[in-house]
């Protein structure tokens, strides 16, 4: 027996203490430094938090690239309680419940053609889990269970489960833990400072890098390689944006040798480029498609895998009847609520036209961004769609915390912003007013000349 003291039940309670911070472990954050310098939000409206001292605060990267559509959306509360109401749960193995057919359908009918399954998961880390577990058991069923090596991208954010900071290639993510999957291989970045700062769109430099993966495939052989792993747009390493030309030579030579193309759309899905999916916006269509944040506006966690025609026959055709063809899920998959939230998101946005929307503020977005140049720090800007990336050159001896005093200057100034290393990235709600990008730059701009 421990000799601990058990906690009474009393001493477990939560005391609502305005500074009772000490018991959440918090995620990706300075802990001590937050708590000795607490930022708190209390609510939400349309572009902007309330924090708990009764400040408006201008959401300038919807929240994590996820609320596309804007806070405080009553459609999708009024979606939520009737569904808790209705059902709080249902067993998504062996059972299932009507929502989540329609919103498989709904979103296959959104995605490129031929792919036309969806796998529901509870998050974006939890869809490339999902993603590189179907690539395997793909490859295993079509008799080629020798391709087990999966390929990712140096600077890639594919989440935090094993699969994901193994394909994945932003250093911190990887170095505390271990040597995590085995048989995994990078293809480089696509940055090159020289060639590419200051690019409006898609650099015209720098398709050539695609062909590093025949190099992998002369190393390691097409039999045993499983899957390529690729965010269309990289985000969280800090918006690199693809050459043009790229992601077509990946495709080409992912189909010459029979490799499975999986491309991450946690962010650039639902909208964020003006298109259904960055699939739709760079013409190229990959075997598998792995979403999240905007399915439902960040309202209910959520994610999915979209899942070609080809491998999801495949696993139908090569099981035994009434046979399992896919040993993987959560007890949480296509949760009803998730499912009621997901619906009402789609119809904001057909009903609203925001993906129209992002495509015809997009120029006037790359305009106000590109309007930084020249400003203090300030060593390169980049865009897409409603995406922007202010990188500012590094103090020295200090990584990131140049931007780090950005993040919180802007904080104090009424605004949200998302910092990785020593650059700021900038993604709005689709609702973003012209008058809310102009006070966001200028926002920025200050804040750019007050920092040191």
């Amino acid at each position: 027996m421990s000799n601990r003291t058990t906690k009474s039940f009393e001493a477990t309670q939560f005391k609502p203490t305005p500074n009772n911070l000490e018991a959440f472990f918090m995620p990706f954050t300075s802990n001590r430094h937050f708590k000795a310098n607490p930022r708190l939000f209390v609510k939400a409206e349309g572009m902007h938090f309330t924090n708990i001292e009764g400040k408006q605060v201008l959401d300038a990267t919807a929240g994590l690239w996820c609320v596309n559509a804007g806070h405080g959306r009553k459609e999708i509360s009024e979606a939520v309680s009737r569904q808790i109401q209705e059902m709080d749960y249902a067993p998504p193995f062996q059972m299932a419940h009507p929502a989540a057919f329609e919103l498989a359908s709904r979103v296959a009918a959104l995605a490129p053609t031929g792919l036309d399954h969806v796998f529901f998961t509870n998050s974006g880390s939890e869809s490339v889990d999902t993603a590189l577990k179907i690539a395997l058991a793909y490859q295993r069923a079509k008799g080629q269970g020798t391709r087990t090596r999966l390929i990712g991208r140096e600077r890639g954010y594919h989440g935090v489960g094993f699969g994901g900071i193994s394909v994945g290639g932003m250093v911190n993510n990887r170095k505390w833990f271990g040597t995590a999957l085995g048989g995994v291989d990078h293809l480089p970045h696509t940055y090159n400072a020289k060639e590419m700062a200051y690019s409006k769109g898609q650099p015209g430099w720098g398709a050539h890098l695609a062909e590093d993966l025949e190099r992998l495939v002369a190393l390691h052989d097409a039999s045993s390689i499983a899957a390529v792993i690729v965010e269309p747009v990289a985000g969280s390493t800090g918006v690199l944006i693809p050459p043009k030309g790229y992601l077509e030579k990946l495709r080409e030579i992912c189909t010459k040798h029979g490799i499975v193309l999986i491309f991450d759309e946690v962010i650039t899905g639902f909208g964020r480029l003006g298109t259904n999916f960055g699939s739709d916006y760079f013409g190229v269509t990959p075997d598998l498609i792995t979403c999240a944040k905007g399915l439902t506006n960040g309202s209910i966690p959520m994610g999915g895998v979209i899942v070609s025609k080809d491998i999801y026959d495949t696993f139908m055709n090569t099981s035994a009847e009434n046979a399992i063809e896919l040993f993987h899920g959560y007890t949480y998959s296509a949760h009803p609520v998730a499912c009621a939230a997901g619906l009402a998101v789609l119809d904001i946005y057909k009903n609203e036209g925001l993906f129209d929307r992002v495509k015809e503020l997009a120029p006037y977005w790359e305009n106000a961004i590109h309007s930084l140049k020249g400003t203090k720090h300030v060593i390169d800007l980049r865009n897409i769609g409603l995406v922007g990336a202010i990188e500012l050159e590094s103090r020295p001896g200090k990584p990131g915390a140049r931007a780090m005093d950005a993040f919180l200057k802007a904080y104090e100034k009424g605004m949200l912003i998302r910092v990785t290393g020593d650059i700021i990235a900038m993604s709005p709600p689709f609702i973003v007013e012209k008058s809310h990008i102009d006070q966001a730059v200028s926002i920025m701009a200050d804040v750019l000349k007050a920092i040191d």
